[in-house]
């Protein structure tokens, strides 16, 4: 992988996220270097599932309140159906959403998670992919769809489920090193 020494990233998450779409990324984006922190609505532990069991309890950095998006060079949405289902009611992780991207940074969003950036508004006119059961909703957002285990658009990244963590990661190791051959 890529060395990511000097960039960090930011993994929004609350109860409900699909454990290997955080704990993936967040170990394989260390492990190359950058500074991953974990925002959750409070700083309680957040719950997380395999599919619709509950394993580990994962303590959150911070607060979405306290997130500057000056201190991060990228945003993670993982997955799990509790997870952004809960987080797309709230109106301050939407606005963050929002903010990460119309700063240009790199967004990335996998399985469900791309249901943050369709409540959003960040797809109209971008090609996406994601766990099939959101893609209709995607499309009515905006976007062109694909199947691919890493679609890169501009600085956005999109992936279907959690075998693909791996290209996801690569994805966005490659945008944060300006490497923009990674479409």
């Amino acid at each position: 992988m890529i060395d990511l020494g000097g960039k960090a990233i930011l993994i929004m998450a609350t109860h409900g996220f699909e454990e290997s779409e955080l704990t993936g990324p967040r170990e394989l984006l260390s492990r190359a270097g950058a500074t991953v922190k974990i925002a959750a609505p409070s700083m309680d532990p957040i719950q997380a599932r395999v599919h619709d069991e509950p394993t580990i309890k994962v303590d959150p950095d911070m607060t979405i309140d306290e997130v500057d998006i000056d201190d991060f060079d990228a945003l993670i949405l993982p997955g799990g159906v509790i997870n952004p289902d809960s987080l797309r009611r709230d109106e301050k992780a939407v606005a963050l959403v929002r903010r990460f991207d119309a700063a240009g940074k790199v967004v990335a969003a996998i399985c469900h998670g791309p249901w943050m950036l369709v409540e959003a508004d960040v797809l109209r006119g971008r090609r996406a992919t994601s766990w099939p059961s959101i893609r209709t909703d995607m499309r009515n957002a905006g976007a062109e769809l694909v199947d691919e285990a890493a679609c890169v658009d501009g600085r956005m990244v999109t992936s279907r489920q959690p075998e693909d963590v791996p290209a996801f990661c690569d994805a966005i190791s490659r945008l944060l090193c300006g490497d923009e051959k990674s479409r």
